[in-house]
């Protein structure tokens, strides 16, 4: 293909569409959220829920969405911050802290709809994706209740490279095993080998309690003890050992489940202050008098250091004929 200039003048520009915002940001996929969004038109104004998980610098976000014409309409949320109440207050972004933050979401959205009762998950994780069978349709649950059927979501990634191991994928699992009926299968998981096609579900599970960690921490230990105090300064202060990560994790999962519900907001009281006055505006006479106050004093200012200047002068000539 030969190389042609691109010509940027007036009509180039006249016709330039700019992209979406979010897409100019970097932050919004939009030809991935247009197939999560879609809706059948059978199913008329079904909502169709998504479990969009995000990642910051320190905490991890779960929540459970639907679409509507305004925009994103939140169900439930749940971030890893608040784990700290269930006994976790280290380590809130890694693998293990996103299935507990999955877990989380799924039994607070559970209890909200009625459903908490009925599908209460998988209460002993062993890593193994569950599903039933019922006809042809496949559910994601380990029984199907014969009133009602599973709370269904689909995974929304954002803008995530889903990498085999990815952390978005232990919110996956945590979702999953709270009771939520989200389609998945074993080969993003860790564990999945892709060349034999096999997946070790006891490396899934050394992940849900933090093995990995633990593995990591006890290397230190031996190998640079310096280093291990500088990473793991938090984890010393807060008193958690290595041998005693999988028991952490087994209490924080089980408190969830226990009491699921969000904190009550604290409210702040407000001191008592003056209020503010804002100054008015100033009519026409007031900014022309304003104007020629200035004037006026401008020319005073003016008039004084001309008499200073007079006054040095009439000094230095006598100082002149001297010479």
């Amino acid at each position: 293909m030969p190389f042609v200039k691109i010509i940027k003048n007036k009509a180039y520009f006249k016709r330039y569409q700019v992209k979406y915002k979010r897409r100019r940001e970097g932050k919004t996929d939009y030809r991935a959220r247009k197939r999560l969004i879609t809706q059948d038109k059978n199913k008329y104004n079904t909502p169709k829920y998504r479990l969009v998980v995000r990642f910051s610098n320190k905490y991890v976000t779960c929540a459970v969405h639907s679409s509507e014409l305004v925009g994103d309409k939140c169900i439930a949320t749940a971030t890893s911050k608040e784990l700290g109440r269930y006994g976790l207050k280290v380590g809130l972004k890694n693998f293990a802290a996103a299935y507990c933050t999955g877990l989380l979401v799924a039994r607070r959205l559970l209890a909200k709809v009625g459903l908490d009762e009925l599908y209460e998950g998988n209460t002993d994780p062993e890593g193994e994706v569950v599903k039933t069978e019922v006809g042809k349709k496949e559910y994601y649950v380990e029984e199907l209740d014969d009133d009602k059927r599973p709370f269904k979501c689909i995974l929304d990634v954002g803008i995530q490279t889903t990498t085999t191991g990815n952390r978005v994928f232990g919110a996956l699992k945590g979702a999953t095993d709270g009771g939520l009926d989200i389609p998945h299968n074993y080969k993003r998981f860790p564990g999945y080998d892709k060349e034999s096609k096999e997946f070790d579900a006891e490396a899934m599970k050394d992940r849900i309690f933090g093995a990995h960690v633990s593995e990591y921490m006890e290397k230190l230990m031996d190998e640079d003890n310096a280093k291990y105090q500088q990473l793991f300064a938090d984890y010393i202060k807060e008193g958690v050992e290595p041998d005693g990560m999988e028991d952490l994790y087994t209490s924080v999962h089980e408190a969830i489940r226990e009491d699921p519900s969000p904190a009550e907001k604290e409210e702040f009281e407000v001191e008592d202050r003056e209020a503010y006055k804002k100054t008015p505006k100033l009519t026409y006479e007031e900014r022309k008098a304003r104007v020629a106050a200035k004037k006026a004093e401008m020319e005073e200012d003016d008039e004084d250091d001309e008499d200073e200047e007079e006054e040095e002068e009439a000094e230095e000539a006598p100082k002149k004929a001297d010479y």
